[in-house]
């Protein structure tokens, strides 16, 4: 990885130049890796004079060239210390709002994380009030501390709910996150998160539809149909919003003797899967073999496909219309997947790689919602005569 200090030629508007404003240059720094070929580029908000005219001027360019020069040796010293096995002597004194603020911004694309992200952040800085922190300041007692925040925070000004219990977690598991990537970045010598209790999940009623229920939705007409044959192809596949809407056709693939595969890459988690689906499916897609080799493969498979609080409110309005009495979301297509290959006695282990999830105890979670096999279980019960 090589480092270098360039500076990139500012574009003067007609308006500054008819205000009499100079043309500025601003200084970044670009980062290099000539194993990969890649490059990445840090804009250091440093501005030079194009053409100074007098010496103050002239000793601004000087000074503001030297500032860039040193902020060069302190990423290029940073890289060596990592490179070596040691603690960054600079990094660790990045503010934690700052530094937080960074892994929320890498995470803008990636849907139905940001927001989470960036709520964990607005509490962090509610917390702090809005004063920075020192990555190697964040102790024990801060995370303790911010912890008893969260459980006793409430949801807004005008109620007086807190927090749901499972959403503190969440924020709280941000924060373990931050750290643990600061930590392996060698940018503090230890990972206060060690030690430290987390916050204990809740079991929650995860609302799914059974057999019966996704037969009458798909029975219904729906005012958003794009939406309808998402939610029914996730319910037959087990994605998730967030892979289905970036779903193309080069994801799509079809062999005589294995059938119908999807190939794609899960948004939230980055895992590979290569996953089997269901003609039934397919049948959603109208697709065949033969005319899936006409398709664009970068055309979308649900082009146009939107999820808003708009669109919840048709799906919501196309569940009662099928005269299902359940608080349905998008995600409950995926909870109905899981419960259902439950019922139909899938053994968990292939579930739990049908839905991609890492950790078996995820997959866990669906097998406690099972009504169906209690009741099955309690009717096996022999008749007692009284």
């Amino acid at each position: 990885m090589k480092i270098y200090l360039m500076k990139r030629n500012g574009q003067l508007s007609k308006k500054n130049a008819e205000k009499g404003k100079p043309k500025m240059n601003s200084l970044f720094l670009m980062y290099h890796d000539t194993d990969r070929k890649i490059r990445n580029y840090e804009f250091l908000q440093l501005y030079l004079y194009d053409k100074p005219k007098n010496e103050t001027e002239k000793l601004h360019n000087k000074e503001t060239s030297s500032l860039g020069e040193a902020i060069k040796a302190k990423r290029v010293l940073d890289m060596q210390s990592r490179r070596h096995g040691f603690v960054s002597s600079t990094k660790g004194k990045i503010g934690f709002l700052k530094y937080f603020k960074t892994l929320v911004d890498k995470r803008f694309e990636v849907s139905g994380t940001h927001g989470n992200w960036n709520s964990a952040y607005k509490h962090l800085q509610k917390f702090c009030k809005n004063k920075d922190i020192s990555i190697e300041n964040i102790d024990d007692l801060f995370l303790e501390s911010f912890k008893d925040y969260l459980l006793n925070q409430k949801v807004s000004k005008h109620s007086s709910d807190k927090l749901a219990q499972n959403t503190a977690l969440s924020y709280f598991n941000k924060v373990k996150t931050a750290l643990k990537e600061a930590y392996q970045s060698k940018m503090i010598k230890e990972n206060p998160v060690v030690g430290v209790k987390g916050i204990k999940e809740k079991e929650t009623n995860r609302q799914y539809l059974i057999l019966d229920e996704l037969q009458k939705l798909a029975k219904t007409e729906c005012y958003y149909p794009i939406m309808k044959d998402a939610f029914l192809f996730s319910a037959l596949t087990g994605l998730r919003f967030s892979d289905i809407k970036n779903l193309t056709w080069k994801n799509l693939s079809y062999d005589a003797e294995n059938g119908w595969m999807l190939k794609y890459t899960q948004k939230k988690t980055k895992g590979a899967e290569h996953l089997p689906i269901a003609e039934q499916a397919v049948k959603i897609l109208e697709i065949t073999p033969e005319t899936l080799r006409t398709k664009d493969v970068k055309e979308n498979v649900f082009a146009n496909l939107k999820y808003s609080a708009y669109q919840n409110k048709k799906l919501h309005k196309w569940v009662e219309d099928a005269g299902i009495d359940k608080h349905i979301t998008f995600h409950s297509a995926r909870h109905s997947f899981a419960t259902l290959q439950l019922t139909m006695d899938t053994d968990i282990y292939t579930v739990s790689k049908l839905l991609g999830h890492r950790h078996l105890k995820t997959t866990e979670i669906y097998a406690k919602v099972i009504d169906k096999k209690k009741i099955n279980a309690v009717s096996k019960m022999p008749e007692l005569y009284i």
